[in-house]
Order: C-alpha cells, then sequence, then structure tokens
C-alpha cells in the first residue's frame, strides 16, 4: 500500500496545467476551505494550517509546542504508538506535523478508497491524542538529541544567536525546540495545554487539492474538525528589531565560518512588496546568477554559496542572508557583502538585471504547481497571507509590473549598510567584534 501511494504521488506532479482552478467553500458547520478538484487520480491532499505557533509558549514552557507536535503520531484514541503507525500504513495515509513560530500545520495525503478511514484516525489525533508518558519520555530524549547536536552546529548556533541579539526576550528570540532545561522540565500537562491552546477553529485556514468533490468536502471538514474548540485567537506579543549594524562573533572549533547577515525587512502587505521581491533575486535570491554570488563566488573563489532573502514572521521582517567560507578567508566574503550592499543601495540596479530577474521570476512561478500536496501548500499559505484566490493569475503581472525608477527608490530606502549586522559562527581570521 505503501508504494501505491508513492506512485499516486509521482502521478500527481507531471506537467503544470495552465490554470489552477480554485473553489472557495464553507461547510455546513461554517468551516472555510478553498479546493482544487483534480479526479483523475484517486488521490488528495489536504493541507491544514492553525495561526499561532510556539511563539505562544510561555516563557517558561518553551518547546512545549514543538515536542506536543512530535507526540502526535505517538498515538491517539485507544491505539498506543505501535497501533497508530500500523493503522496509518494499512491505509497507506501519510501526516506530517509541523511547528513554526507563527503557525502549526498538518499535512494530510490519502487515498481515494481510504478518505473515510484516514480521516477517522486522524480525528483521533486532534481530539483524542493519547501523550502516554512513554512516547512522552522517548520524544523528550529525541528533542534534548537534537539540541544537543544543534549546540555544535555552526549554522545552529548562527541563528540561534541572530534571533536572540534581534529579538531579545521576546518568543522569537527563544529557539521554538526550547532549552535543555525547559524540555527537561514539560510536564505532561504542559504538552496537553499546548495542544488544547493551538487547535482552534478560530485560527484555521484550510485548503484541500485532488480527487474530493465540493459536496464531499464540506461535511467531512465538520466530521474531521468541527469538534474544535472555538479558542480565543490568541497573538503573538509585538515586538521590535533590536539588532544595530555590527559584527558578532561565536568561538566554534570549525574549519570554516558561517556567517548570518542581514537588518530590518519589508511586510507582505506594503505597496513596495514586490519591488523589493525583484530587488533581492538580484541581489542574493537567484542562486549563481545573483550579484552577491557573481562577486563573493564566482569573480573571488570565497564560497561554494551564498544567498539573500527576505524573512516574514507574524510581528517582524528581515531581509538576510547566508554565506560560508573558510576561516582565513571569510573577513574578505564578509568585506564583499558589505561593498555590495552599498553599492545596491546607492546605484540600483541595471534595465538588464530587472529585466532577467523579470524573466526569471515569472518563468519559474508556474513550477511551484506541479503536485497536488505543493498546490495544496500554496493554497493554505495564500488564505493566511489574506491574499485572494485570483493572485496565482495575477502575481506575475505584480513582477512585471515593476519598473526601473521603482526597484531603484526601494533599493536605496530597504538596504541598510549602516545596519548591515554579521554573526559569525567558527574561529574567523582577523575579525574583531564591533
Amino acid at each position: 500500500m505503501i508504494r501505491i501511494l508513492i506512485v499516486l504521488v509521482v502521478l500527481c506532479s507531471g506537467p503544470v496545467q495552465a490554470e489552477v482552478k480554485i473553489k472557495t467553500l464553507t461547510s455546513p458547520g461554517g468551516i472555510a476551505a478553498w479546493l482544487v478538484e483534480e479526479p483523475t487520480i484517486p488521490f488528495t491532499a489536504l493541507e491544514i494550517m492553525f495561526s499561532g505557533g510556539a511563539a505562544l509558549d510561555l516563557a517558561d514552557k518553551r518547546g512545549a509546542a514543538y515536542l506536543m507536535m512530535g507526540l502526535l503520531e505517538e498515538g491517539s484514541g485507544d491505539m498506543d504508538a505501535q497501533a497508530f503507525a500500523a493503522a496509518q500504513e494499512a491505509l497507506a495515509a501519510s501526516f506530517s506535523f509541523d511547528v513554526y513560530d507563527d503557525t502549526v500545520s498538518i499535512s494530510v495525503r490519502f487515498l481515494t478508497e481510504n478518505r473515510a478511514e484516514s480521516l477517522a484516525l486522524l480525528k483521533t489525533v486532534l481530539t483524542q491524542p493519547r501523550f502516554d508518558p512513554e512516547a512522552i519520555e522517548r520524544v523528550r530524549a529525541q528533542v534534548l538529541s537534537i539540541l544537543a547536536s544543534d549546540a555544535q552546529d555552526p549554522e545552529s548556533v548562527a541563528g540561534a544567536t541572530w534571533s536572540q541579539l534581534a529579538f531579545g526576550d521576546h518568543a522569537y528570540g527563544a529557539s521554538r525546540k526550547g532549552t535543555v532545561s525547559s524540555i527537561a522540565a514539560l510536564s505532561r500537562d504542559d504538552i496537553a495545554a499546548a495542544h488544547a491552546m493551538l487547535f482552534v477553529r478560530d485560527t484555521l485556514f484550510v485548503s484541500a487539492v485532488g480527487d474530493i468533490s465540493e459536496a464531499e468536502l464540506g461535511p467531512l471538514l465538520d466530521n474531521l474538525l468541527g469538534g474544535l474548540p472555538a479558542g480565543g485567537g490568541l497573538k503573538t506579543a509585538p515586538v521590535e528589531f533590536a539588532m544595530k549594524g555590527g559584527l558578532t562573533v561565536v568561538d566554534l572549533p570549525t574549519p570554516q565560518s558561517v556567517a548570518l547577515f542581514g537588518h530590518a525587512g519589508i511586510d507582505r502587505d506594503h505597496s513596495d512588496f514586490f519591488a523589493a521581491y525583484v530587488l533581492n533575486t538580484i541581489l542574493g535570491g537567484r542562486g549563481v546568477e545573483s550579484r552577491l554570488s557573481a562577486e563573493v563566488r564566482e569573480k573571488r573563489g570565497l564560497t561554494y554559496g551564498v544567498s539573500s532573502f527576505l524573512v516574514g514572521k507574524e510581528e517582524a521582517n528581515m531581509l538576510m542572508g547566508q554565506v560560508a567560507s573558510a576561516n582565513d578567508r571569510i573577513g574578505e566574503a564578509i568585506e564583499v557583502i558589505r561593498n555590495e550592499w552599498v553599492k545596491m543601495a546607492r546605484d540600483g540596479v541595471s534595465q538588464s538585471e530587472l529585466n532577467d530577474a523579470q524573466t526569471y521570476l515569472t518563468g519559474a512561478y508556474p513550477l511551484r504547481f506541479d503536485g497536488n500536496a505543493k498546490i495544496a501548500n500554496i493554497l493554505v499559505g495564500m488564505q493566511r497571507q489574506g491574499l485572494s484566490t485570483d493572485y496565482i493569475n495575477t502575481r506575475n503581472d505584480e513582477i512585471n509590473a515593476v519598473t526601473l525608477a521603482k526597484i531603484n527608490r526601494v533599493a536605496a530606502e530597504l538596504l541598510q549598510p549602516d545596519a548591515l549586522h554579521f554573526v559569525v559562527v567558527g574561529q574567523p581570521k582577523g575579525l574583531n567584534e564591533e
């Protein structure tokens, strides 16, 4: 049965269709959802997202959401972990549980013939998680092992240091995985409380893609999700991006240094967002075709890879980048990155760079829609961002509408060389903290 599901996933990942036809619906019980019907293959991808994630953990309960999500496949209802795994395998169903700072999500894949049984199994996870003592201790040990590994991983250390410097005591400043002490102290009641807090109807977004009709999906959602508590719609606490320009070095014995860099970014709802998005593509978001890659990698051979990216959180936005280089060359890489930041802020980009980025972004966009699961994931994200169903058809128009004058104005406003901060983890030579 597992082989059948894998084959179906591959079949559902065929050529991109010319148009994704999204239906919106509200179930008899009031649950809103987006649907793309694709009846040619007896398989459906269902995405369920709740606003509110690890950032809602109490200060002394960090990691509760992360540990809870790791326990969801460890038994529910009258099934212990082994029985649950056997039931899931017999149905060839796939459940994936993920937690982020601002959301938790459940990705579900099931065959049409096993739809009812697969979702009945999932319902027990949402309404009757067991959180057995032995399962808690097993998953707790796994999380503690992950934390120990992270403490020796340069990228993880850089990320943790960046977050703490940028957000201090706010939840964004702490690891969603918690700390060794907080994870060790979490009780079953803490885990159950995280489950009750996060799985509520008021914060729910749903999308489905595949062999299921509008008439079938509505009652299915009521049965699966209608019994969840309404919830209070808890919000992540406001926070200011606190990091100033400069350099922070974290000593870690490793042959090369990893650096995260950046400063405050731009909100997804800002009128200049698409210009910033195209700008970042030119700066460091297009692999080896980006400016940073050309200068740091291609011309000087200082790294195998350097990139920049826009990061959006519920209460904070950042423009960030990452590079790794040998300890005796990371200083030169940082100098080149600083110089490119200054040049692009001062001089902007050329018309040819803008044209190339627009061609790349508009051409690559349809490739994201190459399977039911990917489409369902995109749709649920669109809902949470408050985008319309027509966004798929208008997004490339927004990219192409960015003019040279606008992108260069945004470059001057968004790129802040004096605010650029580097967090370097390793044993870099010739670098002193500022």
